[in-house]
């Protein structure tokens, strides 16, 4: 599961820079991204306060497609985008400059490919697929946003989040999150004229993704066809199995990850659901916060991503674990500093995004309990992005398979078996990101980093 193009791995291990200096790298590439990424986070706050102004029927539909909406937006920007920003970083490192150039026709047939599997299948199935999950009554009322979201957005989203991917894989993260920016501040603008104004009701945020998505789309490709990466593309060179493997041997890999955590939150949406609709649209608030850690912790993360895989290009495996460590106790401060906030104070965050009070109540047990795990998720998230920029990707695994069995299994035991109910679910959820964290931290060691091949 890892890249056979890093040849410089066996060079002479070098000194790795003074933490100064490393700290500097990584802000100086991560303040962009985390700009674009707090405009995200506001973005999609935006949406669920907008859909809670459409009823908790249309706060439950949108609840049952989160989990879709993110696991496109995961594997598109963090798990194949990590894929490709890591293949292009590490041909940089090692000098291999023409590789990186036929890089990005490889990657856009994988985002054309990806694009159109989310279309068909969430574009053209909606009521089957989300009904598998909490019951007609949600799908219907989420199907047209997901139609209007997966059917139209999600080829211009991949395609837009790939070309980001490709920026960011050479070092050029502010161009990319100015594009991403502009779709983030006109998002929350466009989906309320849309959903009100006009009437499309919760469809409408769905048809404000996709249009700002085919703009984004647009603006990314001029950039990169423009030598925006630092190098011209190659678009007319023949596909070649070797260079499809750099991207997908680490994007695989994640995005299959990234399944596995929406799964998680699919089956505790799926257990919550027998507690009813107000459970699963407070529910649905929770989820969006604890994932709104994945925007924050991305910032950081991508600044690893191409640093690591630069430092591993070059062979520099001492640079590259001291570069994973600084970025990933600087997320554990900012997103444990977030999960704090939300942990004093859940009940006012929960009344944020809805004014229904069964709603409120629950949305507030939860955030109560799972706030205060944020912080070791957030170092998680980051090491993990700093692990698809050196191609280790086993011990991913590992941290996935925890969180998925803690999250699910260990808290349908605490619910049911220990009687907590509703609250052991979100025990459970708290345990399991908890236990991503700590398992993705352990395998940045020597050991592992660069380990066997």
């Amino acid at each position: 599961m890892t890249d056979g193009g890093a040849g410089a791995e066996a060079a002479a291990p070098v000194a790795a820079p003074p933490l100064r200096t490393i700290l500097r790298r990584i802000l100086a590439l991560a303040a962009p991204t985390s700009a674009n990424a707090a405009l995200q986070a506001a973005a999609q706050v935006a949406e669920t306060w907008l859909a809670a102004r459409q009823g908790t029927a249309a706060l439950a539909g949108w609840a049952v497609a989160l989990p879709f909406v993110l696991v496109m937006q995961q594997m598109s920007v963090g798990a194949m985008g990590g894929g490709v920003a890591s293949a292009v970083a590490r041909a940089l490192g090692a000098g291999r400059r023409e590789e990186a150039a036929a890089l990005v026709l490889h990657a856009l047939l994988i985002a054309l490919g990806a694009g159109m599997a989310f279309a068909l299948a969430l574009g053209a199935f909606p009521r089957a697929v989300l009904g598998a999950v909490a019951g007609t009554e949600a799908a219907e009322a989420g199907a047209a946003y997901a139609i209007w979201l997966f059917g139209a957005g999600a080829v211009p989203a991949w395609v837009a989040n790939t070309l980001a991917s490709v920026l960011r894989g050479g070092g050029r993260h502010a161009l990319a999150a100015r594009v991403l920016g502009a779709v983030w501040i006109a998002h929350p603008v466009l989906a309320w004229g849309l959903m009100e104004p006009l009437g499309m009701g919760l469809a409408g945020a769905g048809a404000a993704y996709a249009g700002l998505f085919w703009a984004a789309a647009a603006a990314m490709a001029a950039a990169v066809l423009r030598g925006g990466a630092g190098f011209a593309p190659s678009l007319r060179v023949r596909p070649r199995a070797a260079l499809f493997r750099r991207i997908l041997a680490v994007g695989l890999v994640a995005s299959g990850l990234a399944a596995v955590a929406n799964l998680t939150t699919v089956l505790v949406t799926a257990q919550v659901a027998a507690y009813g609709a107000a459970a699963v649209a407070a529910y649905g608030i929770a989820a969006r916060l604890e994932f709104l850690m994945i925007p924050l912790a991305f910032g950081i993360g991508s600044a690893l991503t191409a640093l690591v895989g630069g430092a591993v290009g070059a062979g520099e495996w001492a640079t590259a674990r001291r570069i994973a460590w600084t970025g990933g106790v600087l997320a554990l401060a900012v997103a444990g500093a977030a999960g704090v906030a939300v942990g004093a104070m859940p009940r006012q965050v929960a009344t944020l995004f809805t004014g229904d009070p069964a709603v409120a109540e629950v949305a507030a047990r939860a955030l109560g309990i799972v706030g205060p795990a944020y912080g070791g998720f957030g170092m998680g998230m980051a090491l993990y992005f700093a692990s698809l920029g050196a191609a280790r990707v086993r011990w991913l695994v590992a941290a996935g398979l925890a969180r998925l069995a803690l999250a699910a299994g260990g808290g349908w035991l605490l619910a049911h078996a220990a009687g907590m109910g509703l609250d052991g679910h979100f025990l459970g959820v708290a345990l399991g990101i908890t236990a991503y964290g700590a398992v993705t931290a352990a395998s940045v060691r020597p050991g592992v980093w660069p380990g066997r091949r």
